[in-house]
């Protein structure tokens, strides 16, 4: 192994393991990978643009020159998200996430490959105890003050690999490994768990019969709690890079990229769904705000979580790339994302454990509960395009849009699930040292989206972020 090569892995290697989460633009996707690309508006599809088209297009490795790359990248998401019900607002204190990503290839006589780690996708709230959301009893109940939080991120390990088939086809493909962790903070009311439970017209929550809501319709139809103010789901760790509840799988990418001419090219991918284990945590604790025995109270129920089924769907595309002239450049794909197949629902089991701490919840020990909350995404359609301009034979100016219709319906939109944004303006720049060294720059902007869910909850959502990218050509 060469000593520029274990540079390279090592480097890799450590943005795996620093590498946070990346959150929710086109729906839980990203708009584009790598500032190349993401400066006009995420189009990656048919020509070269860098270690980053592992999570774009594999096959477009192969238009790059001979030799060994290492890119290191930087990313920078500005999320803006508030939530208003009844004239209070609450504004998310998630508003600043760095993203590090990395990806070492080397070309040779032909045949392309290497690995990189990068960020897929995810999302991310935090509701302060004291907004309105985490008072869901305000008024008839049990004072709460809930903090209200996610984070979901997916990130990738990638080992790619591109083929020249002849001077005009490549073809490529990858098997990357992935993992998914979440953090969890959610306060419902008495009336959104009540419907769970009964008229399901958000979600659902049940049991074999013998389970932790049958106890709990037990107690409420003994007349041993007259009033249920709040259920509140909680398992967190607070990372910056891990969530509390962790699953791990894989996926796989294939891809194609025909040059018809010197300055026109065609390309297509194709995404596999990934297939994860389900996220699970021993950390867990459910709480009821109820009136028992004619007090006010909070039962805390420890145990275990596994969230269900929860993957990253398939997506393809298609692309197109023309060198219009020595100076100007055009890009522009079209791309599905196939929501509908995995976010129909989002499904957690909960398991009690054997002994609690809380003699309150002794009745409620060994049993379990299924949830699932309706999600009901629609399948996503995307368009991204964009130009470069080469300034200099050292500066180019890039620009570009990524335009997408919400895949989240209004009627089961979550406060804390807000992946409404459909549009993103795009700009940044390029600049060669020499032929050994460069930087990459992008900056995104995705203007505000407001819908109304079906409970009456108004959600905004707007998006600052950018990206950066140091190459190395050795």
């Amino acid at each position: 192994m060469s000593k520029r090569f274990a540079r390279a892995l090592l480097l890799t290697a450590l943005a795996a393991v620093f590498s946070p989460a990346a959150w929710s633009t086109n729906g839980m996707n990203m708009e584009g990978y790598g500032p190349i690309a993401t400066g006009m508006g995420g189009a990656a599809f048919a020509y070269d643009n860098g270690t980053a088209a592992m999570m774009n297009n594999p096959a477009t490795l192969g238009l790059m020159r001979s030799g060994d790359r290492l890119d290191l990248f930087f990313g920078f998401l500005g999320p803006d998200v508030e939530a208003e019900a009844g004239g209070r607002v609450a504004e998310s204190d998630g508003t600043a996430y760095a993203m590090p990503a990395a990806g070492w290839v080397r070309k040779h006589n032909g045949l392309t490959y290497g690995i990189g780690v990068y960020g897929q996708g995810g999302m991310g709230t935090e509701y302060d105890a004291g907004s309105f959301l985490g008072n869901p009893a305000a008024g008839v109940g049990i004072q709460s003050d809930l903090e209200n939080r996610t984070e979901l991120s997916v990130g990738r390990v990638i080992l790619p690999l591109a083929f020249d088939v002849n001077e005009r086809l490549v073809i490529g493909g990858s098997l990357d490994f992935v993992w998914a962790g979440l953090d969890l903070r959610m306060a419902m009311s008495g009336a959104q768990f009540t419907d769970l439970v009964t008229t399901r017209n958000f979600g659902t929550a049940g049991d074999d019969g013998s389970g932790l809501v049958s106890t709990f319709n037990g107690f409420v139809g003994s007349g041993a709690i007259t009033r249920v103010d709040y259920a509140y789901f909680d398992f967190s760790n607070g990372s910056d890079f891990t969530g509390q509840a962790r699953g791990y799988g894989y996926a796989g990418k294939l891809g194609a990229v025909f040059r018809v001419s010197d300055r026109l090219s065609l390309g297509a991918t194709y995404h596999s769904e990934t297939r994860l284990s389900d996220m699970k945590t021993s950390g867990a604790d459910v709480s009821f705000g109820v009136e028992m025995m004619g007090a006010a109270q909070s039962i805390p129920v420890s145990g275990e979580v596994k969230v269900r089924d929860f993957q990253w769907p398939e997506i393809y595309g298609i692309g197109v790339a023309w060198q219009a002239s020595d100076d100007w450049f055009f890009t522009g794909d079209i791309k599905r994302i196939e929501w509908a197949g995995t976010m129909d629902s989002f499904d957690m089991s909960f398991t009690a454990d054997a002994v609690q701490g809380d003699p309150r919840a002794a009745a409620f020990a060994g049993r379990g509960m299924d949830v699932s909350l309706f999600q009901r995404w629609d399948d996503q359609v995307v368009y991204q395009f964009g130009g470069a301009w080469r300034w200099s034979p050292k500066l180019t100016l890039r620009a570009g849009a990524n335009l997408s219709d919400n895949p989240v319906p209004n009627t089961y939109l979550n406060a804390l699930f807000p992946a409404i944004v459909e549009e993103h303006y795009t700009a940044g720049f390029g600049y060669a040292f020499n032929r050994v060294q460069s930087i990459d720059f992008s900056l995104q902007y995705a203007p505000e989206v407001e819908e109304t869910s079906g409970g009456g909850v108004i959600s905004r959502h707007s998006q600052t972020s950018f990206q950066f990218l140091y190459s190395h050509r050795f």
